[in-house]
C-alpha cells in the first residue's frame, strides 16, 4: 500500500484527516433520506460524495476503513434519534457491506493510475483524476446496491434485485448531485469559498427530500391504480389472487392472508407458500411462522357489512408507518368492494343458473320437463342424419290416481321420484328423459342399432321397431320392480307408446302425438307396450276436419246450442242456479257433445272464439229469465286454456255490459286442472275476472290433484261435489265420508257447496242430512233447450216448500 501511498502523492500517518474524513461519512450517512420502494425501505445518503473527498485527504488504502468506521458511529446515532431501533448485527451487517464498496471503489482509483496528491484548489485534482474519482464513486455505489439486494433477498426470501434496480432508476438526480457535490467540495477544498458548500448542501438536501417524496407518492399511486385495475374481476378467486400480490408489492410484508366470509374461505400468500396462492377452508388454525411474525389486521366492509378481513404478516415492526395506516384503509376498502361486487355477481350468476335449470326441470323429479325436451328434442333431431331412425317412448303409469287416492299425494310424489330415479339410472348417451307431467315421462332414443342404409328405409325403421319396443319393455320392467312408497310395497306398472321414424321425418311434436296414439293403444288393449299404428290413427284427419267444421259452425246461427240444466236448493227444491251446457247439431254427423270435439277446440285457435260465443249465448238466456222476474245465475264451463288468455276477462266485462247483466249473476265454473299449473298469466286472468265481480265455482272437486292448493290460490264461492262420489254414497262409507269432508270444508270457508249427479230421492235425503246446499241431475231435471227451461223455472219456483225437518239424529254419550 506504500507504493500506492507513493503513486497518488497521500502523505501517510496523517490521523487528522483520516479523522476529518470519518466525519464527513458520519455525516453524509446522518443526513440521509429513507426512500420507500414497494414494501421495501431503501437508505439513500451523501457516501458518494464523501468518498470522493477522501481521495484528496487520505490515501487510497485508508478509504475503505473510513468508510467502515463512519457507517459504525452514524447507525447508533440514527437509532437513537429515529425511533427505528437497529440492531447491532445490522449495524455491522451495514459497515461490512460499505467496506466492501469503499474496497472495490478504491481499487479502480489504484487501478487508474493517476497521480493524486491531496491539497486545496483546482491543482488538487486533475481532470483525469476527477474521471477516475467520478467511476470509483459510481463503482461504489453499484456495488453498495448490488450488496443491498443480496441482503435483501437473504433476509426477505425474495428476488430484490429488481427493486433496487427501480431505486436507482428513480434517483439519477441524487446521483449526479452527489458526485457533483464531491467534485464541488474538492474543488474548494481550503480555499475561502468552503462556506458556500453548507447553504450548496442544504438545498440539495431539499431537492432530494421533494424528489424522493414525488418519486414515492407516484409510484405508490401507480402501484394503487395497477392494484384497482387488477381488482376488477366477476370471480372471488381472481379477486383475491389479486389482491394479495397487489398487498404485496403496496406493503412491506413477508405474507398475507385474505378471510373472505360469505364463501368462508382463506387465501395465503408468502408464509412458506411463495408466490403461490394457497386457498383452504377457514379454522382455528393458524399459518406456521404467523405468531412470530409481526401483523396488521383490517376488516373489510362494504355499507357496513362485513365482507372479509385483511391481515398483513409484516416484515419488522418499524417497516409500518402512518402513511402504510393510511394506505391500508384505501387499499382495504378497494378490496372490499371488489369482492362484494365478486359475490353480487357469483349470486346472479348462481340465480340465473338456478332459474335456467328451473325453467328446464321437473321441481319433483329434477328431469327435464316438457318444454325442454321439445327445444332440446328437435335440435338433437335436426344435428342428426336425416335417414337415421329415432323413437320416442311414452310412459304413463297405470293405477297412479288410486295411490294418490289411497296413500295421498306424498306416497304418489315419492313414486314419481322413485320412477324417475329407475329411468334415469337406465338412460344412455344417446337418449332425452322427461318427465311431461302428471304420471307421464318420454324417451327419445337416437342410437337405435338396426339395419345399415344400405338396407331399404322401410325395412330400416321395421328393425328399429323392434328394438325400441324391446327398449319399452325393458322399461316397464324396471319400473314393476317392488318399491316401498309410505311404508306399502307397490310396483309401479306402466304402460308405453312408441312411435318411430327417420329424424328428417317428422319434428318432435308429431313424434310426441304418434307416442301418445301408440300409447292409449296400449291402455285399450293391456298390452303394456305398443307401436304406433298409422291404420289407427284418424286423430289428425279427423281432427283438422272438425276445426274447419267448427270454424264453419260458428259462422251459422243453427248448428251450436245450449241446453241448460237447473241446481236446486235441497231444503225448498227452489232453483239456485243454471249450467249452460254445449251442444252441436253437426250437419253430417249429428248431435255432438262437449267430449266429441271440446279436445279438438282447445288445440285449435278457435278456443277464444267458440269461448265467447258460449258466453254470449248464456248472458242472453239471462237476460230473458231477468225480465222474467227470475233471479238466477248461469255457469258456463272455462276450459283451463282459456285462462292463458289475457283477452278473457275484457270480452266477459264486455258481453256483461252489453246484456246488463250484473257480473254477480256469471259463474265460471273451472277445473283443478288450473292449479297444476300455475303461470302468471293464469293467475292475472283469474284476478281481473275476480275483480269484475264474476263468482267462480270448483268443477268435479274431489278429482283433481290439489284440491286444498287449489282453494289457497283461488277465491272460490261454490264446491261441486263430483257425480262419482255422490252415486257411490249408497253402499260405500268412504264416499259419503268424503262428501261429508267436503261439506265442512265449504261451511267452515263459507262456501256454497253443491252435488251433481243426483239421481233419486234418497241421495236427495242424504245430501240434506249431510248439510250440503244444493243438488244437480236428472232427479230435478235433465239438460233442458232453451225454450223450455224458463217455463222449468217457473214451475220449480212456484213449487218450491220446505222440506219437512229430518229428524234429529238421538244423542249418544
Amino acid at each position: 500500500m506504500a507504493g500506492i501511498g507513493a503513486i497518488l502523492g497521500v502523505r501517510e500517518g496523517d490521523l487528522g484527516q483520516f479523522g476529518l474524513l470519518i466525519c464527513l461519512i458520519t455525516a453524509a450517512h446522518l443526513f440521509g433520506l429513507r426512500m420507500r420502494v414497494g414494501s421495501t425501505t431503501i437508505d439513500v445518503d451523501w457516501g458518494e460524495a464523501a468518498l470522493i473527498v477522501g481521495f484528496i485527504l487520505v490515501p487510497v488504502s485508508w478509504i475503505p476503513a473510513a468508510a467502515g468506521i463512519g457507517v459504525l458511529l452514524a447507525k447508533p446515532v440514527l437509532s437513537l434519534f429515529s425511533g427505528n431501533r437497529t440492531s447491532p448485527i445490522e449495524t455491522v451487517r451495514a459497515a461490512a457491506s460499505l467496506t466492501v464498496s469503499a474496497a472495490i471503489a478504491a481499487l479502480v482509483v489504484w487501478a487508474g493510475g493517476v497521480p493524486m496528491a491531496p491539497g486545496p484548489g483546482a491543482s488538487g485534482m486533475s481532470a483525469q483524476a476527477a474521471a477516475v474519482v467520478v467511476l470509483a464513486a459510481l463503482v461504489y455505489l453499484l456495488s453498495s446496491a448490488g450488496l443491498l439486494a443480496v441482503h435483501l433477498a437473504v433476509r426477505d426470501g425474495q428476488n430484490m434485485i429488481g427493486v433496487v434496480w427501480q431505486a436507482l432508476r428513480g434517483t439519477p438526480v441524487m446521483i449526479v448531485g452527489n458526485v457533483a457535490l464531491g467534485l464541488v467540495a474538492v474543488r474548494l477544498w481550503g480555499s475561502s469559498w468552503l462556506w458556500v458548500l453548507p447553504p450548496l448542501l442544504w438545498l440539495l438536501h431539499q431537492l432530494y427530500v421533494h424528489r424522493v417524496h414525488e418519486d414515492e407518492e407516484r409510484r405508490t399511486w401507480r402501484a394503487f391504480a395497477l392494484a384497482s385495475r387488477s381488482l376488477h374481476r366477476l370471480d372471488e378467486l381472481a379477486v383475491a389472487q389479486e389482491g394479495l400480490q397487489a398487498a404485496r408489492s403496496l406493503f412491506p410484508v413477508r405474507a398475507v392472508e385474505l378471510t373472505v366470509l360469505g364463501s368462508q374461505t382463506r387465501y395465503r400468500s408468502g408464509l412458506r407458500t411463495g408466490d403461490e396462492i394457497l386457498v383452504e377452508p377457514v379454522s382455528d388454525a393458524l399459518p406456521a411462522d404467523a405468531g412470530r411474525a409481526p401483523s396488521v389486521t383490517r376488516v373489510l366492509e362494504v355499507a357496513g357489512g362485513r365482507v372479509g378481513v385483511l391481515t398483513l404478516r409484516l416484515l419488522r415492526q418499524r417497516a409500518w408507518g402512518p402513511n402504510d395506516q393510511h394506505r391500508l384503509a384505501v387499499f382495504g376498502d378497494a378490496l372490499a368492494a371488489a369482492l362484494h361486487d365478486a359475490a353480487t355477481h357469483n349470486a346472479l350468476r348462481e340465480l340465473r343458473e338456478r332459474t335456467m335449470y328451473e325453467s328446464h326441470h321437473d321441481p319433483l323429479t329434477r328431469l327435464l320437463n316438457r318444454d325442454a325436451l321439445m327445444d332440446r328434442g328437435d335440435a338433437v333431431l335436426r344435428g342428426l342424419d336425416a335417414r337415421i331412425p329415432v323413437a320416442l317412448l311414452l310412459l304413463d303409469m297405470d293405477h297412479f290416481k288410486e295411490v294418490n287416492d289411497t296413500l295421498g299425494h306424498l306416497a304418489g310424489d315419492e313414486l314419481l321420484q322413485s320412477a324417475a330415479s329407475r329411468l334415469s339410472a337406465d338412460v344412455g348417451d344417446g337418449e332425452l328423459l322427461a318427465r311431461l307431467g302428471g304420471d307421464e315421462f318420454a324417451l327419445l332414443v337416437t342410437d337405435l342399432p338396426g339395419l345399415s342404409a344400405e338396407h331399404d328405409e322401410v325395412d330400416r325403421l321395421s328393425a328399429a321397431n323392434l328394438v325400441a319396443q324391446r327398449r319399452a319393455r325393458m322399461l316397464t320392467a324396471a319400473l314393476a320392480s317392488p318399491t316401498e312408497v309410505a311404508g306399502v310395497t307397490l310396483s309401479a306398472e306402466v304402460s308405453v307408446g312408441v312411435a318411430v321414424a327417420t329424424a328428417g321425418e317428422f319434428d318432435l311434436t308429431e313424434l310426441l302425438r304418434r307416442a301418445d296414439v301408440a300409447l292409449y293403444q296400449a291402455k285399450e288393449s293391456g298390452s303394456r307396450v305398443a307401436a304406433y299404428d298409422p291404420h289407427r290413427d284418424r286423430t289428425s284427419t279427423d281432427r283438422l276436419a272438425l276445426v274447419a267444421e267448427l270454424r264453419a259452425a260458428l259462422a251459422a246461427d243453427d248448428q251450436l246450442h245450449l241446453v241448460m240444466q237447473p241446481a236446486v236448493e235441497l231444503d225448498t227444491g227452489a232453483p239456485s242456479g243454471v249450467e249452460a251446457l254445449i251442444r252441436w247439431h253437426h250437419p253430417r254427423r249429428g248431435l255432438l257433445l262437449p267430449k266429441h270435439f271440446v279436445r279438438a277446440v282447445e288445440a285449435s285457435d278457435l278456443l277464444g272464439r267458440f269461448t265467447r260465443h258460449v258466453l254470449d249465448q248464456a248472458l242472453t238466456l239471462a237476460a230473458e229469465w231477468t225480465a222474467q222476474g227470475l233471479d238466477v245465475p248461469v255457469a258456463v264451463n272455462l276450459s283451463p286454456r282459456s285462462l292463458l288468455d289475457p283477452q278473457l276477462p275484457a270480452d266477459v266485462d264486455e258481453l256483461l255490459r252489453r246484456h246488463g247483466i250484473p257480473a254477480a249473476k256469471l259463474v265460471l265454473e273451472i277445473t283443478e286442472t288450473v292449479v297444476l299449473s300455475p303461470l302468471p298469466v293464469t293467475d292475472q286472468v283469474l284476478r281481473e275476472l275476480r275483480g269484475l265481480g264474476v263468482r267462480f265455482a270448483v268443477d268435479d272437486f274431489g278429482t283433481g290433484f290439489s284440491s286444498l292448493t287449489f282453494l289457497t290460490r283461488i277465491a272460490v264461492d261454490e264446491l261441486k261435489v263430483d257425480r262419482t262420489f255422490v252415486a257411490r254414497m249408497a253402499e260405500s262409507r268412504q264416499a259419503a265420508a268424503i262428501v261429508q269432508a267436503v261439506v265442512d270444508l265449504g261451511r267452515q270457508l263459507g262456501l256454497r257447496v253443491v252435488a251433481e249427479g243426483v239421481e233419486t230421492a234418497d241421495q236427495r235425503i242424504a245430501l240434506r242430512r249431510l248439510g250440503c246446499d244444493a243438488g244437480q241431475g236428472f232427479y230435478f231435471s235433465h239438460p233442458l233447450p232453451a225454450d223450455e227451461i224458463t217455463e222449468a223455472l217457473h214451475t220449480l219456483s212456484r213449487a218450491a216448500r220446505p222440506v219437512r225437518p229430518l229428524r234429529a239424529r238421538p244423542h249418544t254419550a
